[in-house]
């Protein structure tokens, strides 16, 4: 069985709700957040798989198409390569908000999936979100769980929590 990362897309990879940019809806809106690269290539390099796993509403709500979506995500992709990091799939969950799917986070369905597809072992791989929803979907597939953020709620039930994705990279690795 492989050892795995699964990464929240927004506010862990990329900027959301700053002043360049409220939500992603096209590619030229997508800003990697500061390390965010370089993290993803020393995990990357560190033989963990990575796998994206992000609500992603907007779709459902009619605010962009699954081809803008997708759009999106091959220029993420394609800026991760071209810094040395793979990205081995992007799983979205593209339905409302409380449509009461089985893939929307704090459900564990997109990990689950993954999980099946590439013979995952969740004792040894981390879930890796800046919002409480991933560190519950990281707690019902059985994985290590980490908190991304400047504050941390006194409530979160992350493993453990870092600044930003550069510090838990680096963690991950140090504790190989």
């Amino acid at each position: 069985m492989k050892k795995a990362i699964f990464l929240d897309r927004d506010g862990v990879i990329n900027e959301v709700k700053t002043k360049r940019v409220t939500f992603v809806n096209r590619p030229d809106q997508f800003y990697f957040l500061d390390g965010a690269l370089e993290a993803i290539k020393l995990l990357s390099d560190s033989g963990y798989l990575l796998f994206i796993v992000t609500n992603q509403g907007g779709v459902g709500l009619g605010y962009l198409s699954h081809a803008q979506l997708q759009s999106i995500h091959d220029h993420m992709v394609n800026e991760i390569q071209r810094a040395g990091g793979f990205i081995q799939e992007v799983s979205s969950c593209t339905h409302k908000p409380h449509e009461g799917c089985e893939c929307r986070k704090p459900e564990a369905g997109m990990l689950l999936n993954l999980a099946e597809k590439y013979d995952v072992d969740f004792h040894h791989s981390y879930m890796i979100g800046d919002r409480e929803v991933d560190i519950e979907a990281g707690r019902k597939a059985g994985c290590l769980t980490i908190l991304l953020g400047a504050s941390s709620p006194p409530s979160n039930n992350a493993d453990h929590t870092f600044l930003n994705l550069l510090e838990a990279a680096e963690f991950i690795i140090s504790n190989q």
